[in-house]
């Protein structure tokens, strides 16, 4: 579950930014982004970036906020998880990321295989989809759903890209040094349940 500091700062971004972007009044304005401001120290308080840095990040949001949509990639072969080692912090993750507009998700989790891995894939089955506030991950300002695709390997060679720079299948037993900020060890294991349970319906929350 997600500590209440981050739920408050997300909460308060949330309003801050549906107010910036339907209010007319000047003053108004500035109550908004002395709510922001709040919630980027709050973010601030509890990692190691600067209220700054933060700051500016939430401001580049506009609109109503809703969740942001995070695909991943699942691939066995042999028993075995495909994963991908991220160039920013040298550890293993399921290939995937955002999802990007005007594609579909099962689009967008196909090609961030391609792009990730350099493996052709189909997507074939929704597996989970969940809230990243209830699993263990580190925090981040964005309140995110993520989309775990099972996938059917097509082809393809497995390449180094500018964003990932390892790419293997993992025995369930035998796990590398995973980078929890996209998957946690409890999702993997959870597609390997899946894995052994063809017939299990999709896991959501």
């Amino acid at each position: 579950m997600q500590p209440k500091w981050l739920e408050w700062a997300q909460n308060l971004q949330a309003i801050a930014q549906a107010g910036l972007t339907y209010t007319e009044g000047a003053y108004d304005r500035e109550r908004y982004k002395a709510i922001q401001r709040i919630a980027a120290e709050i973010l601030a308080g509890h990692t190691d970036a600067s209220v700054d840095k933060i700051a500016d990040l939430l401001a580049q949001e506009s609109g109503y906020a809703t969740p942001k949509i995070d695909v991943r990639g699942v691939i066995f072969q042999d028993n075995a998880i495909l994963l991908v080692k991220e160039r920013a912090d040298g550890l293993w993750t399921l290939p995937g990321g955002w999802a990007d507009v005007n594609e579909s998700p099962s689009q967008c989790v196909e090609k961030e295989i391609w792009e990730e891995s350099g493996y052709r894939a189909t997507a074939v089955k929704l597996l989970a989809v969940y809230d990243r506030n209830q699993h263990p991950h580190p925090p981040i300002p964005w309140h995110t759903y993520k989309l775990f695709f099972l996938c059917r390997l097509d082809g393809g060679t497995p390449i180094h890209t500018l964003e990932t720079n390892g790419v293997g299948f993992f025995r369930e037993d035998d796990l590398p040094p995973l980078s929890v900020s996209r998957v946690t060890t409890g999702q993997i294991e959870r597609m390997f349940d899946h894995y052994c349970h063809p017939d299990w319906p999709t896991d959501f929350d």
